[in-house]
């Protein structure tokens, strides 16, 4: 009989490729604590105490491996000078983006992580969480992904193939910025990061680009961060920067939306732990019979011999999908143990 590992020694294991009491796996909650703590999510993502509750009594429901220090993307960018729009059902998200002009790169500098209420909260959040058991994951944005906000999509894929000198000039700083943020989120508690970076997906930029540029920031910016970091797509695809991405020193890869699991994991064993592969988009229509079905497959082709941890494929569970189809996932995992 298997003995029963806690959550922090299920997911060691996964990233040291041995095999655990069971496959660990992560829900990935932003919004569901404010429904179980009955807060509006304005209110939720505004107080510390009240997104640890929630992310406490959602572990306790589901028996998932970790607590998500996630906030919301534009969280940065509020530290940027940017503005959040809440909404009463879904993810906050950036307004206009913080840099009207690419002269304005030119004379660029970090912000101050102290002077933000937004990146500060996440700080305390983080601290809340600490367990030894139970490992608590935060996020960074990519410095190459992150001036999809600063500048908004079209001006920044401009910038990237017509500007290559401030385009380089704009990875300095957001090297400066993302190595501080996220140790401090590791100062803080931060068991591992996410490392978001979903324009180093071949679905927005072709994979020779992405090596001259967001695969060299990745290169050197990885290794200078002081704990576990894996490499989420935002559910895009992986499989083609699969090998580029094994050696930027990530230690786990998301797998994309629809991709296939069984190839990924054979190239991935060995070099890093895969996270997937869950569609977030639709669980919000599945039963709980679906649910059960969709488990069982992706555990069958990812789990039982370490190096993959069960989640869903964009690394945030969507606010409309029903706390039932979410039981019936927890469930199935526990289930696999007895098979």
């Amino acid at each position: 009989m298997k003995t029963v590992m806690t959550a922090m020694q299920r997911v060691e294991a996964a990233l040291s490729h041995r095999a655990g009491d069971r496959v660990p796996f992560f829900l990935l909650f932003t919004m569901h604590g404010a429904q179980v703590t009955g807060c509006s999510l304005r209110d939720y993502f505004h107080d510390a105490a009240s997104m640890a509750e929630g992310q406490r009594l959602l572990q306790r429901r589901f028996g998932h491996d970790c607590h998500y220090a996630f906030t919301y993307a534009a969280a940065e960018m509020e530290a940027w000078g940017g503005e959040t729009l809440f909404v009463d059902d879904g993810p906050p998200v950036s307004a206009a983006p913080v840099l009207r002009s690419w002269e304005e790169i030119d004379s660029l500098a970090p912000p101050r992580l102290a002077d933000s209420p937004a990146l500060q909260r996440a700080l305390d959040l983080i601290a809340r969480l600490q367990s030894p058991d139970v490992p608590v994951v935060g996020v960074v944005m990519s410095p190459f992904s992150l001036p999809i906000m600063q500048l908004g999509f079209e001006t920044y894929l401009q910038l990237l193939y017509e500007q290559p000198e401030r385009f380089e000039q704009l990875m300095r700083v957001n090297i400066e910025f993302c190595v501080e943020w996220a140790n401090a989120q590791f100062a803080a508690g931060a068991t591992a990061l996410c490392y978001f970076d979903p324009v180093a997906s071949p679905a927005i930029v072709p994979r020779d680009l992405y090596l001259r540029t967001g695969h060299r920031v990745a290169c050197a910016t990885l290794p200078r961060l002081h704990g576990p970091v894996a490499t989420h797509l935002a559910s895009a695809r992986t499989l083609p920067i699969l090998d580029d991405l094994a050696v930027t020193g990530t230690t786990a890869v998301a797998a994309g939306n629809g991709e296939d699991l069984v190839e990924l994991r054979r190239i991935a064993r060995g070099r890093f732990t895969l996270v997937g592969n869950l569609s977030g988009v639709d669980m919000t229509w599945w039963t709980p019979e679906q649910a059960r079905a969709e488990t069982r497959d992706l555990l069958a082709k990812g789990g039982g011999t370490g190096g993959f941890i069960l989640a869903d494929s964009h690394g945030e569970i969507p606010f409309h999908v029903p706390l039932e189809v979410l039981d019936a996932i927890a469930d199935e995992v526990r289930c696999s143990v007895h098979r």
